[in-house]
């Protein structure tokens, strides 16, 4: 990778690299764990977990024909970037109201629980001129969104038989496939009884797992016609006792800033949390929370790369820079790479690893990376 070196274009001070073959790679093996006769919506919401959302679309655009969004916004951004080899995308909660009628109009697909909802979007396909593409939610145990297991078969009929209506899917989804498996399977079960009860159709796909889901129970759902992957194609396993062959998508990285001697009693960053016990070696590095290293990593532990070793994290993160000690590392220089996630020799910093000293999933670790942090593609 070639990085800008020019006085008028310095190297970031903070970066993530994106390797998009790794997320290829990542595609190709949950196709083949969703098996021949089922194929896989890439969930690219929240800027494809912060892996920049166009860069990962276009990417994936030869490896999946469905994409999952949050918004209509990041329709459009996924649509523009998918260069109209899209078959579907789909908004995967409610929509609001007002991106009701671009959202029919512009051919994109809404997740529906309620009857109104239908109302809602057959209204904006009559006066479009064109027909609604709506996902049947049915509510098996996530309580987010999703009609209730008595009416679902109801609203399944209500898209059917509305002429300004398409029923393209019916869906459910996992709320602890990485944590409960009896409930999950539970979950399948109940959910192909409403499927059954509700008599969709041909044509109609059929989609309830997400990565977990696909990692761990696919086997146990041969009706369904997609999955919904989003974590394991960004290369993180929700169950790592599965030993998949997944490839971390996501490097993020940064720069020493400043390396200095520090004497016994000297104190490190707000709040005085640590005090060097004698003589430190330690180097700033220019990331902080405000690049989305975790201000919840303070006192946890953590440990970032130089030199392929370990330097442990000093006193607390601030929004712009940390501070680590090198005095187990020659010749750290101000301007050597420092290694937040991914690897540098032998040494590994995954997104899971911070996530469980930081108290939180790996999810929020990808997704919180900002945007004044570079993308840098691999």
């Amino acid at each position: 990778m070639t990085m800008p070196s020019s006085s008028e274009n310095p190297p970031p001070r903070c970066w993530a690299e994106i390797d998009l073959d790794a997320l290829r790679h990542n595609a190709a093996l949950c196709r083949r764990l969703a098996g021949p006769r089922c194929g896989i919506m890439a969930i690219v919401k929240a800027d494809a977990y912060g892996h920049g959302l166009p860069e990962a679309v276009a990417a994936l655009a030869g490896e999946t024909a469905w994409f999952g969004v949050a918004n209509l916004r990041e329709a459009r951004r996924v649509h523009a970037a998918a260069g109209g080899k899209a078959e579907g995308i789909l908004i995967l909660g409610p929509a609001a109201p007002e991106e009701i009628a671009p959202l029919v109009a512009e051919g994109f697909s809404g997740s529906v629980s309620l009857p109104e909802e239908v109302e809602a979007y057959a209204a904006a396909a009559a006066r479009s001129g064109t027909k609604a593409r709506l996902h049947a939610v049915a509510d098996t145990g996530m309580g987010r969104i999703g009609c209730g297991p008595g009416a679902f078969a109801a609203l399944v009929a209500k898209i059917r038989n509305d002429p300004h209506c398409v029923l393209e899917g019916i869906a459910t989804h996992f709320p602890s496939a990485d944590e409960d498996a009896d409930f999950t399977r539970d979950q399948i079960g109940r959910f192909r009884s409403l499927m059954e009860a509700s008599a969709p159709g041909p044509g109609c796909h059929v989609h309830l797992a997400n990565s977990a889901g696909l990692i761990g129970f696919q086997a146990e759902m041969p009706f369904a016609t997609l999955a919904r992957p989003g974590l394991a194609l960004y290369g993180v396993s929700p169950l790592p006792e599965a030993g998949v062959d997944l490839r971390p998508v996501l490097g993020l990285k940064t720069r020493v800033t400043l390396v200095r001697e520090l004497p016994a009693g000297a104190s490190i960053s707000y709040g005085r949390t640590f005090t060097t016990a004698g003589l430190m070696r330690v180097a700033t590095l220019a990331a902080g929370y405000g690049d989305g290293y975790p201000r919840h990593l303070s006192g946890s532990g953590a440990s970032v790369l130089i030199g392929g070793k370990r330097c442990p994290l000093l006193g607390r993160v601030t929004m712009d820079q940390i501070v680590v000690d090198v005095s187990s590392v020659d010749g750290v220089a101000r301007g050597d790479e420092a290694v937040l996630i991914g690897r540098q020799g032998k040494e590994e910093i995954t997104a899971a690893e911070l996530a469980a000293k930081a108290g939180t999933i790996p999810w929020e670790i990808l997704t919180g990376i900002t945007s004044r942090v570079e993308r840098l593609l691999n």
